[in-house]
């Protein structure tokens, strides 16, 4: 999928059950593929992300964990969420101290991030940083750009919907 005429994983219409299936399907059959392991707490984070297409905090997190049956302790949350985001199953909303699930696991990619400002939904499609103004700056400094995550705050489809009827 190009940056320049693709849809933003999150923002269309899809079969949400089967988004959430897919989802964790990939992530085990990664871990098993890499000797990781997904272990319940950890698979039942990637769910709930995965599950509410908007950022989610560790304590909200840890909320929906204790619900669910979890430990109550914010390691419980944190640990999880580190192992998740080392192997590209998650990615940190830096703006929102929050976590979104990868709509991409797998594929080394960076992340564009587009967060409705009213409903804290998230989109994510992928940039290409080297390419643009800043890839530019970067050859000039003599820098090497490993990593980048671009974050862009507005309304969602939805919600613009909503304000319109």
């Amino acid at each position: 999928m190009s940056a320049e005429n693709a849809t933003p994983l999150g923002f269309e219409k899809h079969d949400h059950k089967a988004c959430v299936t897919q989802g964790l399907a990939a992530a085990e059959d990664r871990c098993i593929a890499k000797g990781l392991r997904l272990t319940p707490v950890r698979r039942k984070v990637l769910e709930l992300l995965l599950r509410e297409h908007r950022a989610l905090g560790a304590y909200a997190i840890l909320d929906l964990l204790r619900d669910a049956g979890f430990g109550s302790q914010p390691p419980v949350a944190y640990r999880a969420l580190d192992f998740l985001a080392e192997n590209g199953f998650v990615h940190k909303i830096e703006r929102l101290n929050a976590f979104v699930a990868c709509a991409h696991p797998g594929e080394s990619h960076s992340p564009a991030f587009m967060i409705c400002r009213r409903c804290d939904a998230v989109a994510e499609a992928q940039s290409t940083p080297a390419k643009g103004a800043l890839g530019d700056a970067a050859r000039a400094a003599g820098f090497q750009i490993e990593k980048t995550v671009v974050e862009a705050e507005g309304i969602c489809p939805s919600c613009v919907d909503k304000a319109d009827a």
